[in-house]
């Protein structure tokens, strides 16, 4: 039988466990202290907040780069409505919970990272009625940024056709803590030595990435978005989209896996990546098997649109 301890020796354990990934955390902020720390043996969430035992959360990942934080206002738009889809509130105003966000990302004194914003319904109980949790959580983590490397967009990445459908149309567009199928995608991916899965709704039309939306750009030259339907909308989608639009005709349509064979490209749209050439699908090709000169120009804008309209900390 496992020791029983008082406080003291339960902390100093806690703080002897390995930290697995904590070299990679920078700053981290939890509402219930009102403080940030940058110890990441503390970066703790209660084990009854149904945000880790009922998936009950949202959330929301951004990138700074040169200490300016990166679309700011569409993610957090996107996360009250994801939240307000879940009938959950923030324990402060959401103009609070952004300006929180920049203090993580300014303690973890890194001119580049990533930061994520995660709601919860809070501790309460381990059963499912929200009603259990008199008040939400807010967690903010900053974490470093990892990039690829130029050579790695030079070259580009293979993309499969996952065995995992795409979520139903009312859960692909909540934000939430609840991944599970994207986790399912990509372990996929890693078995097959693939990089990217792209999957399908129930109507055969392609749908989205592990945590990307794809596009292609057709045979006619033109730059087609998926209908989103069963996909989260992204916010570098939308912005490149924004970007681009008086450079290249842009339409909204349905694409089935047949349409991709004809393509001139192919590529994903993250935050992370900004926008990464697929130059392979199910074993074939791309066009030529490299980058497209579309899927570079958006690169580059967006890489623009960061050092011009990033918000400074």
């Amino acid at each position: 039988m496992p020791d029983i301890v008082d406080v003291d020796a339960y902390v100093s354990r806690l703080l002897a466990a390995l930290r697995p990934g904590g070299e990679n955390v920078l700053a981290y902020y939890d509402h219930r202290l009102g403080v940030i720390g940058t110890d990441p043996r503390l970066m703790l969430i209660p084990l009854d907040d149904h945000l880790v035992h009922r998936g009950d959360g949202v959330f929301e990942t951004l990138k700074y780069i040169d200490r300016k934080l990166y679309q700011v206002e569409p993610h957090f738009a996107r996360m009250e409505r994801s939240a307000k889809a879940i009938f959950l509130e923030p324990p402060c105003p959401w103009d609070e919970v952004a300006s929180l966000t920049l203090d993580v990302c300014r303690a973890g004194g890194s001119d580049s990272g990533m930061v994520r914003v995660i709601v919860g319904r809070g501790p309460g109980s381990f059963g499912i009625d929200p009603a259990d949790c008199p008040t939400p959580s807010l967690t903010i983590v900053a974490y470093k940024y990892h990039p690829r490397s130029d050579a790695s967009f030079a070259k580009g990445v293979t993309a499969f056709r996952t065995s995992i459908p795409a979520k139903q149309n009312y859960l692909a567009r909540i934000k939430s803590i609840d991944y599970l199928p994207n986790v399912l995608m990509k372990r996929e991916a890693t078995q097959r030595g693939e990089d990217y899965p792209v999957c399908y709704d129930d109507k055969g039309f392609l749908a989205e990435g592990a945590t990307e939306n794809i596009c292609i750009v057709d045979a006619a030259g033109r730059l087609v978005v998926p209908e989103l339907n069963n996909a989260l909308t992204g916010t570098t989608l939308m912005r490149a989209v924004e970007l681009v639009k008086n450079e290249i005709e842009v339409v909204f349509a349905g694409i089935r896996e047949e349409d991709i064979a004809p393509a001139k490209e192919m590529f994903i749209l993250g935050t992370t990546n900004d926008c990464l050439s697929i130059i392979r699908y199910n074993g074939n090709p791309i066009a030529d098997g490299r980058p497209g000169l579309v899927s570079k120009r958006i690169k580059s804008l967006i890489l623009t649109d960061i050092a011009a309209n990033g918000t400074p900390f």
